[in-house]
């Protein structure tokens, strides 16, 4: 029997808005995202000064729908700040961020930008430990406004068939009952990416998901985001380059530095690029 209770629940839908530097449970995207130009993001010319700071200068991407994006670049190239201005949650001083064609995310707050299908989640794993897995992810699904009538009631089968997919999908399913609290560290992180998932967000934005993790764990996600590859649109800021590597699989690698790109192609490319050696890969 569950033991979640309406104080648990009220915390889940709190938090689901990303303040306070909690992940950001993206919801079932609203009706109308135009990505017929196969774009699902947008930036042009984004820039971004903090006290006379340049943190993002003139940066200009695209994500593709179903791409998996990795972007990576040494520290202070602007990457966290790149996710805070599709988040919500810092405003550019000058440029354009595009939900698809139609929807102008530097119009709208952080809580409305999960709205329409952007998931978040932050390096450190953000899990209700004293809850099961199981009631992880039922407090996700239950956040998401468009089932919003559900908060407090019972689970009905299709609710709990979308439950049992995510945790085979995570690798869980032995730990459904075990209390989230005494999950590895790696698990913790699968959990977590699963309560984004029960949100059905379209774009996924991944902050160093293995960091912390042990090698095995570490393959593990890879598989995880390549499953998720074509399903999801997906942008993962990671140091790891072997990481990078196994999910890259010839797709785009941006290299950001100093707030701009600096390098963008295959992994094997941008490896072989002087300019990111000297930066970023040399070091």
């Amino acid at each position: 029997m569950s033991t979640i209770t309406q104080h648990d629940q009220v915390q889940a839908a709190t938090q689901s808005n990303g303040a306070g530097g909690q992940a950001s449970y993206g919801r079932v995207s609203q009706p109308g995202v135009d990505t017929t130009h196969g774009a699902i993001l947008y930036l042009e010319s984004i820039s971004v000064v903090f006290d006379g700071f340049r943190a993002l200068n003139d940066l200009s991407l695209d994500i593709s729908v179903g791409e998996l994006r990795c972007i990576i670049g040494p520290n202070g190239a602007g990457k966290t700040t790149m996710m805070d201005v599709i988040t919500g949650k810092t405003k550019p001083t000058s440029g354009t961020v595009f939900f698809g064609q139609n929807i102008d995310l530097t119009k709208m707050q952080e809580s409305q930008i999960a709205d329409v299908g952007i998931g978040r989640k932050f390096q450190r794993p953000t899990v209700f430990e004293h809850h099961t897995v199981f009631e992880n992810l039922e407090l996700a699904m239950k956040t998401n406004k468009h089932v919003r009538q559900t908060l407090f009631a019972r689970l009905n089968s299709t609710q709990r068939d979308k439950i049992a997919d995510t945790l085979d999908l995570l690798r869980l399913m032995g730990e459904d009952k075990r209390p989230a609290g005494l999950l590895s560290h790696g698990q913790k992180q699968w959990l977590e990416i699963g309560m984004l998932l029960m949100q059905e967000p379209l774009l996924l934005l991944l902050d160093e998901p293995v960091a912390g993790m042990t090698d095995a764990e570490t393959e593990r996600t890879g598989e995880l985001l390549n499953d998720l590859r074509g399903k999801h649109s997906l942008v993962v800021v990671e140091h790891d380059m072997d990481f990078v590597n196994q999910i890259s699989q010839g797709g785009k690698v941006t290299v950001l530095c100093e707030g701009s790109v600096l390098a963008e192609g295959t992994m094997q490319q941008v490896q072989s690029d002087q300019r990111v050696i000297e930066v970023y890969l040399g070091r």
